[in-house]
């Protein structure tokens, strides 16, 4: 692979493959053995490209939303080997652990409440996109139906960040998603990843495919897909 591969926090790793439903759709042709080595370490971080502007996506903070780590990998395989314009950085599997037992949480905590948390694995995330100096990030998640929010959506917030409102009407406007938008970060949901890199100055979504949980429901993947190929376009990367 045209990539360089790290781990960003070794106690999070598992066996993805012995997640019966997600290994159904990462067969050992759709995903690198290097990828599948680092994810029962930890936490894998790819990079692809240099350069400004400098993104990151992220799927797998609740390890039994399947369908975004799946489009991940997708995406994973078509930036592979590609002249882009900037640099994309990808998590995608955040806690291998939580992936193989098909769990939203992660030591008894929803990492998607816990980005203040100093030691959390979504605040590692939170850190290690300062450290790399990342400009908007997208964090891919599925939805329940007759859930909250229930509906291919996208998340964003108007203050600190305009911009996070700005990618959200870019994604919805190329796809069937619509966008929730609340005016200040923070206001709706306390420690969201989201909502923290917003308050920490970089523009940030959340991007909802509908699926059950644990499962991955017809079209959710290409769904999930479409929404982070929209995100790399609203940045002008694949050349």
């Amino acid at each position: 692979m045209d990539v360089e591969l790290s781990n960003i926090a070794p106690d999070t790793g598992g066996d993805i493959s012995l997640n019966q439903d997600l290994w159904a759709e990462l067969s050992p042709t759709t995903i690198c053995k290097p990828l599948i080595e680092l994810t029962l370490k930890g936490t894998p971080l790819l990079k692809f490209g240099s350069g400004d502007p400098r993104i990151l996506l992220c799927a797998g903070i609740h390890g039994n939303e399947l369908p975004p780590q799946v489009a991940i990998v997708k995406l994973i395989s078509l930036l592979n080997g590609k002249d882009l314009n900037g640099t994309v950085y990808i998590i995608p599997i955040a806690i291998p652990y939580a992936t193989m037992k098909n769990s939203r949480r992660f030591k008894g905590l929803d990492m998607n409440r816990n980005t203040f948390k100093d030691g959390s694995i979504s605040n590692t995330i939170l850190k290690t996109a300062q450290k790399h100096k990342i400009q908007a990030v997208a964090d891919f998640h599925s939805t329940q139906p007759q859930s909250n929010p229930g509906i291919e959506s996208v998340f964003s917030s108007k203050k600190p960040c305009n911009e996070s409102f700005k990618i959200a009407q870019h994604i919805t406007g190329q796809t069937s998603s619509k966008v929730i938008s609340q005016e200040k970060a923070g206001n709706l949901y306390q420690g969201a990843l989201e909502d923290e890199f917003n308050i920490n100055g970089i523009p940030a979504v959340t991007c909802e495919v509908v699926s059950r949980n644990g499962k991955i429901d017809s079209g959710s993947v290409e769904r999930s897909f479409m929404q982070m190929k929209s995100f790399l376009d609203y940045f002008n990367i694949c050349k």
